[in-house]
């Protein structure tokens, strides 16, 4: 039986590597049989399936890595739904749920550079496993999984149909495609070359308008994030339509590598992340769809989320970054809403998962129902909530993981206790170090877990108080 020699460790949704260095077809045939027993070990008795779905994005060699997985899964046994085509890794957890399958191994790096690839494990509920459970395939490595005497059968399916159906019971539809199809909403869509591609326009008709549609492993370059530093044709795009109709309601929308992750552009070509989009959904959810519920939020979530929670007489749950710390509670606890600043946003009255093409559809009918740019509707809630905030990120690449050992042993042995001229209140340390500042601003510093990678937020009130702690977070780390 093969051994894994290097380890192989999954972050907080997945294990990805470089391809052809960490991540090979060797290695993926070692892993995906065993995330497939994991899965037929802790659900089988929920389920009474053998069926593992799998699907893939759109990036270098996807479709060829999923065939490994396929086959691999098959060797030991399984039946595996293997998808004809890339689709939103949303679209796999449905399927793993409608299908009532075991769970599906997805390949997408997500919002990572192209050179990586990797491996998603989701459960048969249609969301991420639990750390639990990573820890369990994990563990599993070292020993393998035998062979079959019989093997699985191997069958293809079309992930879309399903999914798209499912979607659109979420909305009213035929609202938005009216209000679309009308020009009263006009929508454009950054697809980042990644599996969103051809997603709203299924949805919403042939007047989305699209671009970065075409597959490009290379992502033009830079990564298939939603991030400002790779927005500048979008923000083009919208810039010269309001210049011709400066009276027309106008979004930008833009999606990850695996379309589970989103963000915004207002009418104005102004960039808005979660931060932004999370408070207009739990407000647009409630007042107009009367949903309830928990709203679950990272630790690295704006303020304004539990001010228009209590708004609305909604309890805040909060947790580590990573979505499966949300899917987790929303198996548990009645959830309205799951979100996470970079963008990964669920609904309880869906599949325990971040859904880009959901997000997408309930942020459009926000903004039909309500008449208003994004920017308007969020300058209404800091308003009602009487607190005005800005709020950035900065991704700070390291030299090697000795230099992140080293930085975060220096905030575990010497605590900051005064950060760009204030001092440190309060420090939360549930993933990474949280600090409360003595205006209440906050800055959090966290090392990604799979690059050498230190992510740096803050909040505070006004953006050059943001950009000048984070500039001192910048200077402290290097």
């Amino acid at each position: 039986m093969p051994v894994i020699a290097s380890p192989i460790k999954f972050g907080t949704d997945g294990w990805r590597g470089v391809i052809g260095d960490e991540f090979t077809f060797e290695r993926l045939a070692l892993v995906a049989p065993v995330a497939a027993k994991v899965l037929y070990d802790t659900y089988f008795s929920t389920v009474g399936s053998r069926t593992i779905i799998v699907g893939y994005d759109r990036r270098f060699m996807a479709e060829d890595f999923a065939r490994v997985v396929a086959n691999a899964v098959t060797a030991i046994g399984f039946d595996v739904l293997l998808s004809d085509s890339y689709a939103p890794t949303p679209a796999f957890s449905w399927a793993a749920k409608q299908l009532n399958a075991l769970g599906a191994l997805v390949i997408t790096a997500s919002h990572n550079p192209g050179a990586y690839l990797g491996l998603k494990v989701k459960g048969y509920f249609g969301g991420s496993v639990s750390p639990e459970v990573t820890k369990d395939i994990e563990a599993l490595l070292s020993v393998g999984v035998p062979a079959a005497a019989t093997p699985g059968k191997l069958e293809n399916f079309d992930p879309w149909p399903s999914y798209i159906q499912g979607l659109e019971a979420k909305v009213n539809i035929n609202k938005l495609r009216e209000a679309i199809a009308s020009g009263k909403l006009n929508v454009f869509v950054d697809v980042m070359h990644g599996a969103a591609a051809s997603g709203l326009g299924r949805l919403l008709g042939e007047k989305v308008q699209e671009i970065n549609s075409n597959r490009d492993p290379l992502f033009g370059g830079g990564a298939p994030e939603p991030l400002p530093k790779y927005l500048d044709e979008l923000f083009d795009l919208i810039k010269a339509h309001r210049d011709r109709h400066p009276s027309d309601l106008t979004v930008g929308l833009v999606f990850d590598g695996d379309c589970d992750r989103i963000a915004a552009v207002d009418g104005s070509a102004n960039f808005l992340s979660s931060q932004v989009l999370i408070p207009i959904l739990i407000d647009h959810l409630t007042l107009r769809r009367n949903f309830t519920g928990e709203i679950v939020k990272t630790v690295s979530g704006s303020d304004l989320i539990p001010k228009v929670a209590e708004l609305h007489n909604l309890s805040v749950f909060e947790t580590p970054v990573g979505y499966k710390y949300i899917a987790d509670r929303m198996l548990a606890a009645p959830v309205l809403l799951g979100g996470e600043e970079s963008g990964g946003i669920g609904y309880g009255s869906h599949i325990p998962e971040r859904d880009a093409l959901l997000s997408a559809l309930y942020v459009l009918e926000a903004i039909v129902e309500s008449g208003q740019d994004l920017a308007d509707y969020y300058r209404h809630l800091q308003q009602q909530t009487g607190f005005n905030s800005a709020y950035d990120r900065i991704d700070l690449p390291l030299a090697s993981m000795e230099v992140r050992a080293r930085l975060l042993q220096q905030l575990e042995t010497q605590p900051l206790t005064e950060i760009a001229g204030k001092a440190v209140i309060d420090c939360k340390a549930i993933d990474g170090y949280k600090f409360r500042l003595a205006d209440n601003s906050w800055l959090m510093i966290r090392f990604s877990g799979t690059e050498p990678v230190l992510r740096l937020y803050c909040e505070a009130s006004t953006i050059e108080e943001v950009h000048k702690t984070l500039a001192w977070a910048k200077d402290w780390a290097e």
